[in-house]
């Protein structure tokens, strides 16, 4: 039994020994969305294109993270959940999870609703806060990937 179970990991799970001479990304990057961005690369060694719009994306991840700050400041629901949304595809396009999963939910406090999107929340303060709560576990998890990102690309 124990060595199907072991066999099963090796051969079907891609992240146990990585996929195409990747390193093991855990679970911050989807290998497999990021793999789509790499097939983009010309050359495999440089990697200029991915390399490219990684590097956007920490820029643009950044400003949006203090365009976050500011609408906390002014309590701005509709632009929180219009950022949250923002930077939720642009890393979903990386294959970022955790930092998707965070933004969306962002999106939906943005929008008075429970984390899930399904349940309308009347009360502004409370989305407040819970936006506050989920922006620690944000720039935290987008710092983990920025630096596995930037060690891939040697560049940390």
């Amino acid at each position: 039994m124990a060595t199907m179970a072991a066999r099963h990991d090796s051969q079907d799970d891609p992240s146990e020994a990585g996929s195409a001479g990747l390193p093991d990304f855990g679970d911050h990057i989807d290998l497999m969305t990021f793999e789509q961005i790499l097939e983009m690369d010309d050359d495999e060694e440089e990697r200029d294109f991915s390399k490219s719009i990684v590097f956007g994306f920490f820029e643009q991840a950044e400003n949006t993270f203090k365009n976050m700050d500011a609408s906390l400041d002014n309590k701005d629901l509709a632009q929180l959940s219009s950022l949250g949304h923002f930077l939720k595809g642009s890393s979903a396009t990386l294959g970022l999870t955790k930092v998707k999963d965070s933004c969306e939910k962002i999106q939906h406090f943005g929008a008075s609703k429970d984390e899930t999107g399904t349940t309308d929340v009347n009360d502004k303060e409370l989305c407040l806060e819970r936006i506050k709560k989920t922006m620690g576990p944000l720039k935290r998890d987008y710092n983990e990937a920025e630096i596995i990102l930037k060690r891939f690309y040697h560049d940390a």
